[in-house]
């Protein structure tokens, strides 16, 4: 591991006077909103559109494939099977009433034909007995869409069985004063054939301090805690223990929208998978489906449509390796780009 002192800028801890200066803020902002940005880091990509990156360590799998195409996802999975599938889609929504190529808001219809062929590639690519995520949106804007028109058109699917609506409670919001704060992000559960369920992942580490829930039990009367096997309440489906990401938490990845809590995916995996299984995720973004198989030791198959976010997955999982940190902060996943002076520095994680 380097030492502080030889690390540049855009690796080591920055001292309160750098914070001061700005330097704390995220050095690369939202890739789907600025397209010059996307476009410099092209060239540091080591995939291009219908390539695969296989990690030669542990046989994990990163592709730049659509999700929606049935040949790309038999490229990537090569006839193996996954025991679950998490993914985090593009909502339809545009995403601080912007409206860009990676988080587009198309027609309705159009969003639903797209998400009919990649759950149908999904289903294909699942074990017997397999667990089924999918974190979506709603716009209050346009009805909610697409949450329950997402709902209705997975009752098409027979082979999937809801299991669950699992909401996980943001710590930051956003909203107006004419506006309850939206705190909220959904997430579906939905299970083929008899997939088992590890009810240990549930428990969070918040400890029971309310008593209630009395009843009768062996003639004598007992409480909820007394009864519990264990002292820390279940996360149930109303998940408030889980941070939602930003830029001062290590686990933050620049230029990525609304990645999702490792701690949240590392929940998933721990309940509906076991060690050495194959975990997939359609739509890689920021990498945290790999970096949480990775801590835990399943084998993960994932791809994204954008090179760039494809990069970013692969460097986010050799820089855990190397340093053992779980994203970048503030700082840039691409060190050799100075996003403010557009100068190329030398970089260990340089491609090529």
């Amino acid at each position: 591991m380097k030492s502080q002192q030889n690390l540049s800028l855009f690796e080591r801890d920055v001292s309160p006077d750098e914070k001061k200066k700005g330097e704390a803020t995220e050095q690369i902002k939202r890739l789907d909103l600025h397209g010059e940005m996307r476009e410099r880091l092209l060239a540091h990509c080591r995939l291009k559109r219908g390539e695969v990156w296989e990690d030669p360590v542990k046989g994990h799998r990163v592709g730049v494939l659509d999700a929606a195409d049935a040949k790309d996802v038999e490229k990537i999975f090569g006839g193996q099977e996954t025991s679950l599938a998490v993914n985090d889609p593009p909502y339809n929504i545009a995403v601080g009433n912007a409206n860009t190529l990676s988080l587009s808001k198309v027609d309705l219809q159009s969003y639903l034909e797209f998400s009919k062929n990649w759950v149908s590639n999904a289903i294909a690519a699942m074990a017997a007995d397999a667990h089924f995520y999918v974190w979506l949106g709603a716009d209050y804007r346009d009805n909610f869409q697409p949450l329950p028109d997402f709902m209705i058109l997975m009752r098409q699917f027979d082979d999937l069985k809801p299991r669950n609506y699992i909401t996980l409670r943001n710590q930051r919001g956003y909203g107006t004063q004419k506006n309850w704060m939206w705190v909220r992000q959904e997430l579906l559960h939905y299970a083929k054939g008899n997939a088992r369920f590890n009810v240990e992942a549930e428990y969070t580490d918040i400890p029971k301090i309310l008593r209630g829930y009395y009843k009768e039990v062996g003639g004598r009367r007992t409480e909820n805690i007394e009864r519990s096997k264990s002292e820390y309440i279940r996360a149930g489906n109303v998940w408030v223990d889980v941070q939602q990401v930003f830029y001062r938490m290590e686990e933050n990845v620049p230029g990525c929208y609304a990645q999702k809590p490792l701690k949240a995916i590392e929940r998933i995996i721990q309940s509906g998978s076991d060690d050495g299984d194959i975990i997939a995720d359609f739509f890689s973004h920021s990498g945290t489906t790999l970096i949480a198989g990775e801590r835990l030791g399943r084998r993960v198959l994932t791809f994204d449509l954008d090179p760039v976010f494809a990069e970013i997955t692969i460097r986010r999982l050799e820089r855990f390796r190397k340093l053992k940190l779980t994203g970048w902060q503030w700082r840039s996943p691409f060190p050799e780009i100075d996003s403010r002076e557009g100068d190329v520095r030398r970089s260990y994680f340089r491609v090529g």
